[in-house]
Formats: structure tokens, C-alpha cells, sequence
């Protein structure tokens, strides 16, 4: 209960810290590619699942401030499921997505669920799907990457039209630094609109890492989905302008309203400097112009934030729940069946001849500087803790039983014969990409076993995929590791 409270206050200290302008971070960590959808008075936010499953934790908010997890959408059978679109059309809630080749959509009568299995929409192609009803015709579309649009059946699962190109971008001026400016390859995150006889087209352009400048939401309007479309004055209209600025990457937004008439865009970014923590989810407020465009409005007031919802999700876990908690991803496994929680403490198989191949329980961190420990009983090969990018990047301990193992950047650095390392705390002190390793027999007394180790680079530019450093628990081979107690703890100099 103590620890309950305290990573409490830590989350209000964290949301009031992010609160005191904009852009204001409403959900810390990697949560990428955010889709927004307002259903009356409630708004419901998904992002990007990638590899990391169940995936598509959908949140809910009243006040745009506080979000609380309702449910996963996708639980396995897609390979690597990224950029949604969240909406509801005649009662039923749709989310589109692709897994970098076809396109899939999941329905549900009800945002809890129960969601259906993943169906192809056939006849699509591209990434990052938008999709939007016309008003006159009461027909169906979906919008893709590259400007390409096509009608729907009424059901929503299949394209009735080949898709064509119906919009080409925004002209990004040729000396911007960015990661790419040709719009046939850099324009994605089609989210649309309609509003007072208009279209609007919200994308993203200029690369969605690379240098600090590159990513920026642009918009587009038309009496037509079909074009021709004319480009906003003000683009565009989420931008970094400098690597100075407190917020890198900013892109792929969705446009959309409160109950109360205020205009707002949610898109992501990279905190300065920490590509490893992966993208946050920002809220910025907008303002509908004379000409009928939309820009960014700094004196927006501040959303009043509701005591119904509370805020974030708690990251430790004592493991005395019936079923895993929602804060946990297994990273390229569908094999729920390994995973089993009794008597307070978390069962996890092995897999695998080694750590890179082995199985991985993976939590969001969402602080540039954090702790994390866990007592390890290891009954199989080898099993431990670690920061964990993929099977090609990652540093930590693990235990054979005998000795503990430390891992920098996936390579085995140091054996360390350990009396207790059958069972044991294990501790990972992140201080700003910087690692400090230690073990502990009671948990209260601690050795260190490594430090300096820099993690920094383990990050997208570095190694692709998306991905971010992500506490884990490992377990490898054909036996079972035990896990009681695990613990993330934000260090007061975050």
C-alpha cells in the first residue's frame, strides 16, 4: 500500500511538471502514433503495438488530462501491427491498421469489447489507414500513406475500388533538415475530418525520426474526398523547429473536438535527447481561423482535470492478481499459455538457447531516470533482468543458478560467481541512459555489479524497428524462472 501511494504522488508530481504549458504530455513513455476518438462527453486514445502483444491498450478520458487502460484490442495473429485509426460508425467501433503490408480492421459493439479477430480489409494497400464517411453520400473510405483512397463495402472490411492517389503533400521547403522530403515516400498518418462544407486531411511528412526537425503535421482541405486539395497557410502546423526544442520528432497528430467546441490536436514526439524512452502521446489545443483552417493556440486554457479517472497505470506489481497485469507485453510471442501468477509471484517458461532468443515480459518506462528490481528464482537456464530494445540491443543480469551474467548491448561482459544467484533480488538504476547494475541477497543490502554502461544509442536512428528501452524479465531455456515483487520506481531526478 505505501508503494502504491508513493508511485501515486510520483505520477501527480510527473503530470503537474508536464502540465504548465503546451505541449502538454498526457501519456509518458512509448506510446507512438496516437488515434483519438469522442464519443459524446468520453474520448477513447489507442497507439502502435508493433511486436509487443496484447497490443492496442485502448485508454479513456473525460478531461483530455487523466486517462485510465479499458482494454486490449489485438491479442495475437498480426506480425507487426502499427499506426491505428479508432472511430465509431453506426454503433460499432472500427480500428484500422496495418502491419506494414496489408491492412487489418478489428470491430466491437462495445469499446470494452469483446473485439473480433483481425480481418483483412481486402484490396488495401499501404500503412497507416484513415478512415472517414462522406456526408452526402453516407459512403465509406479509407485513406492510406502516399495520398491513396478507395471507397468501402458497408461493413467496412473490404475496398469496392482499387486505390488511387488523390493527394500528393505538402511542398516542405528544400532547406529544412529533414529525414526525407519526397511526399511518394515521407507522407503518412492520414486523419480526416469534415467541418463547414470542407475536408480536412491532417498528415505527416518529413520522416518520422532522423534529425530533431524532421517529423510535422500538415493539413488540407476539400468540397471533395477525391481532391483537388488546398494546402493551409499555416503549415505546417506541428513542427520542431530547433534541436533546442524541449520536444523532438513532433508528427503524426489527429485533429478533433470536445464537447465544448475547443479544438485540439494529440500527436507524438521524442522527450530531447531520450530517443530510447520511444514516443510520448502530446496534446496541443487549435483554434478554427476566419479562413477556416486550423492552428496551434498557446493561450488555451489548461483542461480542468477530473477526480472520476485516475490517471496512468501503476507499473510495479506484487503479481498477486489472477491474471497478468495491463501494464505487461510479451515482446514476438503469442504463447500466453507461458506465463502463469500464483501465490504472489509470476511463473515465466523459458525459451530459446539464449537471452536473445529468450522469452520477454516487457513494461513502458516512462522516466529519463528510474529503477527497477525483482526477485529472481531461477529453475531454468537463465533468467534475469534486463533493458531491453529487441534481441539485437539490450543490457542487464541474468542468473544460471551459479553465477549472475552481465549483458551491455546484448554481450556477455562479466560472469560474477554469486551464492544466492539461485534466488535473488536483481536491481537496474537507470540515470539517464546511464546503467548501474546491482544484485542483492535480501533486497536491503546491495552489490554492485556493473556501472557506466551507456544505453543511449540503443534507439530507433540507431537500429530501426521503432522500438524503445523497455524494462524486461527474461527467461531461456526448457525449465521456468519465478518472479516475485518487481518494482519501478521514477528517481526523484527525472
Amino acid at each position: 500500500m505505501k508503494r502504491l501511494i508513493i508511485s501515486m504522488m510520483l505520477a501527480v508530481i510527473c503530470m503537474v511538471a508536464h502540465s504548465q504549458s503546451y505541449p502538454r504530455c498526457i501519456l509518458a513513455g512509448d506510446y507512438a502514433d496516437p488515434t483519438i476518438l469522442r464519443d459524446g462527453k468520453d474520448f477513447y486514445m489507442t497507439h502502435s503495438m508493433f511486436q509487443y502483444t496484447p497490443g492496442f491498450l485502448i485508454w479513456h478520458s473525460q478531461d483530455l488530462v487523466n486517462w485510465e487502460p479499458v482494454t486490449h484490442v489485438v491479442t495475437k495473429g498480426v506480425n507487426c501491427p502499427l499506426a491505428p485509426d479508432l472511430h465509431k460508425h453506426n454503433g460499432k467501433y472500427y480500428l484500422y491498421f496495418p502491419d506494414r503490408k496489408t491492412t487489418f480492421v478489428c470491430i466491437a459493439d462495445k469499446i470494452e469489447g469483446p473485439w473480433t479477430e483481425p480481418i483483412e480489409v481486402k484490396g488495401a494497400r499501404g500503412i497507416d489507414p484513415g478512415h472517414i464517411v462522406d456526408v452526402k453520400t453516407g459512403k465509406r473510405y479509407l485513406f492510406t500513406d502516399k495520398g491513396l483512397m478507395a471507397p468501402l463495402n458497408d461493413e467496412g472490411t473490404a475496398l469496392t475500388e482499387p486505390m488511387k492517389t488523390v493527394y500528393s503533400g505538402w511542398d516542405i521547403p528544400k532547406d529544412w533538415v529533414t529525414e526525407g522530403k519526397w511526399p511518394e515516400k515521407y507522407l503518412e498518418s492520414p486523419k480526416l475530418l469534415f467541418l463547414n462544407g470542407y475536408y480536412y486531411l491532417t498528415s505527416a511528412e518529413g520522416g518520422t525520426a532522423g534529425p530533431p526537425t524532421s517529423h510535422m503535421v500538415v493539413t488540407a482541405r476539400s468540397k471533395s474526398l477525391e481532391g483537388p486539395w488546398e494546402e493551409s497557410p499555416y503549415n505546417p502546423v506541428i513542427h520542431t523547429w530547433t534541436a533546442d526544442d524541449q520536444w523532438w520528432s513532433k508528427g503524426h497528430g489527429t485533429i478533433f473536438d470536445d464537447a465544448n467546441g475547443n479544438w485540439w490536436i494529440v500527436y507524438h514526439a521524442y522527450p530531447n535527447g531520450f530517443h530510447t524512452l520511444g514516443r510520448y502521446t502530446l496534446l496541443e489545443p487549435l483554434e478554427y481561423t476566419e479562413d477556416g483552417w486550423f492552428r496551434t493556440k498557446k493561450e488555451q486554457p489548461l483542461p480542468v482535470a477530473s477526480k472520476k479517472i485516475k490517471h496512468g497505470l501503476d507499473l510495479s506489481d506484487d503479481f498477486s492478481g489472477e491474471k497478468l497485469g495491463v501494464q505487461w507485453t510479451i515482446f514476438k510471442d503469442f504463447d500466453y499459455d507461458a506465463i502463469t501468477l500464483s501465490n504472489k509471484k509470476l511463473t515465466l517458461k523459458g525459451r530459446g538457447a539464449s537471452v536473445a532468443k529468450g522469452r520477454v515480459l516487457t513494461v513502458i518506462a516512462r522516466d529519463k531516470s528510474y529503477d527497477v528490481k525483482v526477485r529472481v528464482q531461477n529453475n531454468t537456464q537463465e533468467s534475469g533482468l534486463c533493458l531491453f530494445y529487441d534481441e539485437r540491443a539490450f543490457s542487464g543480469i541474468t542468473s544460471d543458478g551459479n553465477t549472475l551474467k552481465v549483458y551491455d548491448h546484448c554481450k556477455l561482459i562479466k560472469t560474477v560467481p554469486y551464492k544466492s544467484a539461485a534466488n535473488c533480488w536483481l536491481r537496474l538504476r537507470n540515470q539517464e541512459n546511464i546503467l548501474v547494475i546491482e544484485a542483492s541477497k535480501n533486497g536491503r543490502k546491495w552489490k554492485v555489479i556493473a556501472t557506466g554502461l551507456e544505453l543511449s544509442d540503443m534507439n530507433h536512428n540507431n537500429l530501426s524497428w521503432f522500438r524503445s528501452l523497455r524494462p524486461a524479465l527474461i527467461s531461456v531455456g526448457n525449465g521456468t524462472a519465478d518472479f516475485y515483487d518487481f518494482q519501478y520506481i521514477a528517481r526523484s531526478d527525472s
